[in-house]
């Protein structure tokens, strides 16, 4: 019987170390290579081992995209943000060389909008540093331009949002479902599938006219593809 007990627990450190394994790195901590910019002209460079997503004035939002679709995943990544600046984290997003006119399905009605070239549109996990705090809430970018699931009745998961620190998503997609996690709390759980699959891209939201440069940064970005 102990015998048996000894193999049962090698075989869970096993598949653990297994799991653990399969997490790819989406950014080398050197370069930009695997991504490409969309959107607007804000300015993305490497220090440090991290990338920083810098504002510019008069631009609309920008995003710095993978360049390969992912469709089941978990995403896990750190982020830290200046306080007035909102951004966020594309999943399953798009983005078209041409003007394109979408349909899809908003609860139950069907609707269309012309999505202008290269404008980077779909399921957009917040990073919101406001007093709001809905960061890790599911925001649909571009396309319903709404909530989709906020943390408004979740007082734990906006509690758990570090100002001017560091902090920790994980982002699980399967199937039609879509979770969230902020700093190990579970924020919204969403099921949608008007996107199966799609981009990754990270978010410097536009600042209007304001000439003062504002910094999102994030660092150890790694996925584990699902079957």
């Amino acid at each position: 019987m102990k015998h048996i007990l000894i193999a049962a627990v090698l075989l869970l450190f096993a598949t653990c170390g297994a799991q653990a394994d399969d997490f790819k790195p989406l950014f080398d901590g050197k370069s930009l290579t695997g991504w490409k910019q969309h959107g607007g002209k804000a300015k993305y460079a490497v220090e440090n081992g991290e990338i920083v997503g810098t504002s510019v004035p008069k631009t609309q939002n920008s995003f710095l995209c993978t360049e390969k679709e992912y469709g089941d995943f978990i995403l896990e990544l750190e982020f830290k943000v200046h306080p007035e600046l909102n951004s966020g984290v594309q999943i399953r997003s798009q983005v078209f060389d041409t003007e394109t006119e979408i349909e899809f399905k908003d609860d139950t009605q069907t609707k269309k909008r012309k999505i202008p070239a290269d404008r980077v549109h779909g399921y957009q996990v917040e990073i919101d540093p406001s007093p709001r705090s809905f960061s890790g809430g599911i925001y649909d970018e571009a396309r319903r331009g709404r909530f989709l699931a906020d943390l408004k009745d979740n007082d734990a998961a906006r509690a758990a949002f570090k100002q001017g620190d560091w902090n920790k998503f994980r982002i699980e997609c399967r199937g039609d479902s879509i979770k969230t996690w902020i700093n190990e709390v579970p924020a919204v759980d969403v099921k949608d599938s008007v996107t199966p699959k799609g981009l990754i891209a990270l978010q410097v939201h536009g600042v209007g006219d304001r000439e003062e440069p504002l910094e999102v940064r994030w660092r150890n970005i790694r996925i584990q593809e699902l079957k």
